[in-house]
């Protein structure tokens, strides 16, 4: 047993000796999401909504409404058409059927999986100035630092970035955007966990309205849902901490 302790004791002190410590500049700063454009009661509502691919169908009738200051988890397994439903939602899917009506002042920001709001052939500067065009440059500096890019770093190409980087940049986007209703898929993947932490924290701050699709449990405890909506059938419940359990077994 002396042997072994002190085995452990050795490899613990070599695993201590290949672990950076956490750097000063390496912390993220205090994030907060600003307050959202004003909008009506409903900013999104969708109805009988169908999406096939091929003979596949992913979606059958699905009807949803998302209220102002809503927040909404979409919960099914992988194939079920949670992220299907998100970007025909957010604009970027077209449905085959159905209708789907914004209200006048919904200004929504989209977290796609795949970054697909980053146009890579642009600086991380270029990115969010599109998104916030009235924004000067040293306030998007200023945004761009709370999210761990600095100096010549807000000059790089989108394209060069690791996956960590992109969510960051994406995330910071959604920041800037003033939306009133974030469409959020699974935006924590990625993320070191002062990231993580640091957007957590701001996500339960938000004044909009906000659907998530996750399977990070941490995420979904610090949006404090108030309805859950499962797919593929497209029922919709008041939330429950018992659908926790349903998460963690997807």
């Amino acid at each position: 047993k002396a042997v072994a302790a002190q085995n452990m004791a050795k490899r613990a002190h070599r695993l201590l000796e290949e672990t950076e410590e956490v750097r000063e500049a390496d912390k993220v700063a205090h994030i907060r999401f600003p307050a959202p454009l004003p909008c009506g009661h409903t900013p999104i509502m969708g109805e009988n909504l169908s999406k096939s691919y091929g003979e596949k169908l992913i979606l059958s009738s699905v009807n949803i409404a998302v209220d102002k200051g809503s927040r909404i988890v979409f919960l099914g397994e992988n194939g079920s058409g949670k992220t299907t439903l998100l970007k025909i939602l957010a604009g970027a899917l077209n449905s085959d059927s159905g209708t789907l009506i914004y209200d006048k002042g919904t200004h929504i920001g989209y977290y796609a999986q795949e970054h697909e709001n980053i146009n890579n052939d642009e600086s991380l500067l270029e990115n969010v100035v599109h998104v916030a065009p009235d924004m000067n440059d040293t306030d998007v500096r200023k945004i761009l630092g709370s999210f761990l890019f600095t100096g010549d770093a807000v000059h790089k190409k989108a394209k060069v970035l690791s996956g960590g980087e992109k969510t960051r940049l994406s995330l910071a986007m959604l920041v800037v955007s003033g939306a009133n209703v974030l469409l959020l898929d699974e935006p924590t993947n990625n993320l070191d966990p002062a990231s993580r932490e640091k957007i957590l924290d701001a996500l339960s701050h938000y004044e909009g309205a906000v659907i998530l699709v996750t399977h990070d449990e941490g995420a979904v405890k610090a949006l404090h849902p108030d309805r859950v909506f499962l797919l593929p059938d497209g029922d919709e419940d008041l939330w429950s901490d018992d659908y926790l359990e349903f998460l963690s077994a997807l």
